[in-house]
């Protein structure tokens, strides 16, 4: 799990430095450091999906995947649903609100699931890495709002996200290689997607998206049954 403790490292290390930062990072670097980040983020995606495409059995399962899971975060309207949420917890200025708020921006995303699972079936923490980066920059500017408080969002992350590690564990010997090669495709395709967010080149509703991450492991369930 030294994926989740560098995780929860940088959200207690950002919430530290954010508490110094009353005023906030400046615009300019803020936009530098998504940018950056955007970048790294576009690289790994492709790097898991042209790895493992190489190593796929089944290489239409991601195109499967992604409209399938598509259409049912479609139905359920998770972005929707997410920003209404934030938007409920993030009104006022208190640390009840800042606190709801961090959690939903940790623990919601492609990166913050996939994780976890490849760290736990591959030994790779490579996307949580990532993710702690991203969270890191974020715990500074909500820190230098809501306080010092902030860092108490990495008790949920580590729970979040070492109950997802447990899990996978558990399951390891129900997962073959089949399911993580075609799992990791579709979660390099989300996790390009979010780059791409964060750089402002096309916004793409990736919370919808996030159903496809379960679509592998079931598809290749089935087809391995027949």
């Amino acid at each position: 799990m030294i994926g989740t403790f560098f995780n929860v490292s940088m959200i207690i290390g950002g919430s530290i430095l954010g508490r110094f930062l009353h005023k906030g990072i400046k615009p300019e670097y803020q936009r530098i450091l998504t940018q950056a980040l955007g970048l790294a983020a576009s690289v790994i995606g492709i790097n898991a999906v042209v790895v493992n495409m190489a190593k796929s059995n089944y290489p239409v399962m991601f195109i499967v995947s992604l409209a399938v899971g598509g259409l049912i975060g479609e139905k359920i309207n998770l972005e929707k649903k997410f920003n209404d949420m934030v938007g409920k917890f993030s009104g006022g200025g208190n640390l009840a609100e800042g606190l709801a708020t961090a959690v939903l921006l940790y623990c919601i995303g492609s990166l913050s699931i996939l994780g976890p699972i490849q760290e736990a079936l591959k030994h790779d923490s490579t996307f949580l890495f990532t993710n702690g980066m991203l969270d890191g920059i974020t715990s500074v500017v909500l820190a230098s709002t809501f306080g010092l408080g902030i860092a108490l969002a990495a008790i949920a992350v580590f729970i979040w996200q070492g109950s997802i590690y447990a899990i996978a564990l558990m399951l390891q010997s129900s997962i073959n290689s089949d399911m993580i090669t075609e799992l990791t495709i579709v979660g390099g395709v989300l996790i390009l997607a979010s780059g791409l967010g964060l750089l402002e080149i096309k916004k793409i509703s990736v919370l919808n998206l996030l159903p496809s991450l379960a679509i592998p492991i079931i598809g290749v369930l089935v087809l391995q049954l027949f």
